[in-house]
């Protein structure tokens, strides 16, 4: 069997965020297949074979003046994903309570323990709106619970909600891979009470769950919030990030729309992840 050929292009990214999370998700359908974030950027991989000498030309985010992005390419023999992932993903700890950590990592001693191999996909804890609405569930009574992660990623929102006692999950991504990647999740840390599910909010009509987890972007949020509003049970929680400390009243006029009283938000590097109740 042949080693596989790489071909990596290393992107620096200003401003990082969101600029690298929207590039991350336009080189996945150009045909990128593994990413590795640092500090300036990303680095990503595709199989020589699928590569070509215009695979960047439909890529918006590169042509627009809001971000500067540089990148360099280089040829690679192959690649460790481990390794990669062991230099650049370190475990995290939130609230002293919950440790996300990859496989390669030693066991934390933390109440909640959750193994992730993020591959392609978005949701390893270590950025901002992950890290809060970790926090938000840690802080949530989720006994007994049906619980929504929309927009899933890894599936560690959902696994954290089992963990917390939900007793039914049911996990929700348009990304290919991310659906795959939650399934995979699912099953590494022994998760019995979530189901994943592949497409976006039309899958949600008729269903009701207790609490709402949406973690996307501010328009998606915006366009979709009457199917969350839709789907929840009498008292239950809605749980919101993907968007800044400007676009607060914006979500809240939003939410106020469909009868959603407005909690409280957690806040960090401008990000916000905030909480709603019906």
């Amino acid at each position: 069997m042949s080693t596989p050929i790489y071909i990596g292009y290393t992107f620096t990214v200003s401003p990082r965020d969101p600029g690298t999370e929207i590039l991350i998700a336009e080189l996945g359908y150009a045909g990128f297949e593994s990413f590795v974030e640092n500090e300036a950027g990303v680095i990503a991989y595709i199989q020589k074979p699928d590569w070509n000498t215009a695979i960047l030309d439909d890529i918006y985010v590169l042509k627009n003046d809001e971000f500067e992005i540089n990148f360099t390419k280089d040829e690679i023999e192959q690649v460790n994903w481990n390794k990669e992932w062991e230099n650049n993903f370190n475990p995290i700890i939130v609230a002293n309570k919950c440790s996300v950590r990859a496989p390669f990592h030693e066991k934390s001693n933390t109440e909640y323990d959750i193994i992730i191999e993020p591959k392609m996909s978005f949701g390893t804890g270590h950025h901002e709106t992950t890290h809060m609405m970790l926090q938000h569930i840690l802080e949530l009574d989720c006994s007994n619970k049906t619980v929504l992660d929309m927009g899933c990623g890894t599936g560690v929102l959902a696994i954290l909600a089992e963990m917390r006692g939900a007793k039914k999950i049911e996990a929700i991504d348009i990304d290919n891979w991310c659906y795959l990647n939650t399934i995979e999740n699912i099953e590494r840390n022994n998760c019995s009470k979530i189901t994943a599910f592949e497409g976006d909010a039309s899958l949600l009509e008729g269903k009701k769950y207790d609490i709402v987890i949406a973690n996307i972007n501010r328009n998606i949020l915006l366009n979709d919030m009457d199917k969350y509003a839709a789907c929840l049970n009498e008292n239950a929680t809605l749980l919101l990030s993907g968007f800044y400390v400007e676009d607060i009243p914006l979500i809240t006029e939003k939410c106020n729309q469909f009868g959603l009283k407005f909690i409280s938000n957690l806040e960090k590097n401008n990000w916000v992840a905030t909480k709603f109740v019906n």
